[in-house]
């Protein structure tokens, strides 16, 4: 009787060791088929329009530039890494949970030293972030000058609204307010993000901006060209931009800056060499005389207004 007791106990832990071994399977390919899900969603959400949020949107906005680009390289590389290592501790996991449970280790180990696989899980991981700082740091470095640019834009950031002066331009500057919500949904603009004067660049050139602050620290943030620069007051910080197609791009202040922070937005308009200096001529003599000081109140009370 006992010779037949053991062998079904054994069949029936060769069961449970068969169900197991198909429940991992069936978590590993739900996993799978989850992260193929989520990212065609996000490639769907992505199509639907360049340069601006989408609702339910899951990943980065399209890249419209050579810096978003590379940003995008970056981060699907740190995805395939850290999908790996989720992978792996998950397939370890797994492992010892079935290979050393109480069933099979009615004795446990009490090992409690192991050099080689100390010095491994040193060293590996050492080895990953070196693989990881490496374009990392090249990013960093592209992304902070150009040596040669056709154009220098200075962004300055203030409660709550953003000065555009172009420096190439004879001293060209004037200021950029939020569209109130309610004229912004009469005119079929969008709410939050359209404002009354777009900082207009032209397609295929190399341009500096300049970022700094007149009161607190702001950051101007554009995630479809890959611009994110802090506005500090007393300090003037440097990055660039190459825009790669026509187009209107939409970011936000991405510092919180005060009580109307949430209504900092930031739109440019992208345009062929040509128009652009049609545009620049004409805005030569629209904005000649300076911004009206009656005009800049009114537009700071409507940006109030749409806050509250």
């Amino acid at each position: 009787m006992s010779i037949k007791f053991a062998a079904v106990r054994r069949a029936l832990a060769a069961k449970r060791e068969v169900g197991r071994m198909r429940v991992m399977k069936r978590l590993a390919a739900g996993l799978t088929l989850a992260a193929v899900g989520g990212v065609a969603m996000a490639g769907a959400a992505l199509a639907t329009e360049v340069g601006a949020p989408v609702p339910g949107g899951l990943g980065m906005q399209a890249a419209a530039s050579s810096v978003k680009e590379r940003v995008h390289d970056l981060h699907d590389l740190l995805l395939v890494i850290i999908t790996a290592i989720t992978l792996f501790v998950l397939a370890l996991m797994a492992y010892a949970a079935w290979r050393f449970r109480a069933e099979r280790n009615p004795n446990p180990s009490t090992t409690s030293h192991n050099t080689l696989l100390e010095v491994a899980w040193t060293v590996i991981p050492v080895l990953i972030l070196v693989v990881i700082a490496v374009p990392s740091f090249r990013l960093l470095y592209y992304m902070d000058r150009t040596h040669e640019p056709d154009l220098t834009v200075k962004v300055t950031g203030f409660q709550w609204a953003w000065e555009y002066e172009y420096l190439d331009a004879d001293g060209l500057k004037f200021e950029s307010y939020m569209i109130p919500a309610d004229q912004a949904v009469e005119e079929g603009k969008k709410r939050l993000l359209d404002v009354d004067e777009e900082l207009v660049l032209p397609v295929g050139k190399n341009i500096r901006i300049l970022t700094t602050s007149r009161d607190v620290i702001h950051s101007f943030f554009i995630p479809s060209l890959g611009v994110q620069k802090y506005n500090i007051p007393g300090r003037v910080l440097e990055t660039w931009v190459r825009i790669d197609r026509p187009g209107v791009y939409y970011g936000q202040c991405n510092q919180i800056c005060g009580v109307n922070h949430a209504f900092m937005p930031i739109a440019v308009r992208a345009v062929p060499e040509a128009e652009f200096t049609a545009w620049l001529e004409e805005a030569r003599r629209r904005f000649a005389a300076g911004d009206p000081p009656t005009r800049v109140a009114a537009r700071a009370a409507d940006a109030a207004a749409a806050a509250n």
